[in-house]
């Protein structure tokens, strides 16, 4: 169902691509009555669109000739969230978004913007990797678009940046960093690359920038870096209240295709040794007890120990609902 809105745009660009069009036709392809199509000519005719009626047997529209719509104009928000809004569609399999549909789409777009703003947009589209997860609440982890423009141009153009960060214990920090790439995974987005204030790779949320600026700087960026492996390497590693340690009866490849990457952090055991150590940090322990407990092979837990009396209470409550039936 379209919204009415949509249908009088739709008139509008009917009305732009024919030299008239009669009010039958109309309906037929808006599929309402001719009333309706009244009723949006006459929408047209008050926001000042100078659509002429003819009357009679072969009566049509039409609008005045040498009329031309104003291009449309867009801030840098809005651009980038109609591009944004365009890729996250074709994605998603939504309504007319075909891989061509969605190209001329956005064609269109960048026709109209200046090339300031076309240039900044461009890059978030071209260095940012979108990942279909549940979604988070955007409106609490949303980051500010100046951010997102900005990271996008230093990915493209292999920039540095300075930014100020806020850690997820609320300490401040400044350095300097090379983005390599940004992902928007479960709604929420991130940026990794090398932070020379670690002297190390690092993954940074973009809510929890504070600041940034452009540097003069310039970087190579490493050509087999994934981005995404990244994020979720370093999602994973998020410090929680517990650390959970666990020996897993498994091959690396196994361990990987039954946890998601951004729940532990999985290695290979020393010299060699048979198994998996499997490393999580988390804030609720009876989650994390389901967890181990819906692997499809063995698990020793190392640690806490408070993990193991959690998953004690887990086996007492299966037992009393066995006992039950």
């Amino acid at each position: 169902m379209y919204h009415p809105t949509t249908r009088v745009l739709t008139v509008l660009e009917l009305l732009q691509a024919r030299a008239h069009i009669s009010g039958p036709e109309l309906a037929a392809r808006l599929e309402v009555d001719q009333r309706t199509v009244r009723r949006y000519i006459t929408m047209l005719q008050e926001l000042g669109i100078p659509v002429e009626t003819s009357r009679g047997r072969y009566g049509a529209y039409r609008l005045r000739p040498g009329f031309k719509l104003p291009p449309l104009m867009f801030s840098e928000d809005e651009a980038l969230a109609v591009t944004l809004g365009l890729r996250v569609a074709r994605r998603l399999g939504l309504g007319m978004a075909s891989a061509a549909d969605t190209e001329g789409a956005l064609a269109k777009v960048e026709r109209v913007l200046p090339a300031t703003i076309r240039e900044r947009v461009r890059g978030v589209q071209d260095t940012v990797t979108l990942v279909d997860d549940a979604p988070a609440d955007a409106r609490e982890t949303a980051p500010e678009s100046e951010t997102v423009l900005t990271l996008g141009q230093a990915v493209r153009e292999q920039r540095r940046v300075w930014l100020r960060y806020q850690a997820y214990d609320g300490a401040e920090t400044e350095r300097q960093f090379d983005p390599y790439g940004l992902v928007c995974r479960a709604g929420r987005w991130y940026v990794a690359g090398y932070c020379h204030l670690r002297h190390d790779t690092r993954v940074f949320r973009l809510d929890r920038i504070a600041q940034i600026a452009l540097r003069g700087e310039t970087f190579t960026r490493p050509v087999d870096f994934d981005s995404l492996a990244q994020v979720e390497q370093g999602i994973a590693h998020v410090p929680g209240k517990w650390q959970v340690e666990a020996w897993l009866d498994a091959t690396l490849a196994e361990a990987r295709d039954a946890l998601p990457a951004t729940v532990a952090a999985l290695d290979p055991l020393p010299d060699g040794a048979p198994g998996v150590l499997l490393r999580s940090w988390g804030n609720d322990l009876d989650w994390m007890a389901q967890m181990l407990l819906g692997l499809p092979f063995a698990v020793v837990v190392r640690g806490p120990p408070e993990l193991r009396a959690e998953l004690l209470r887990l086996a007492q409550r299966a037992t009393r609902m066995a006992e039950s039936i």
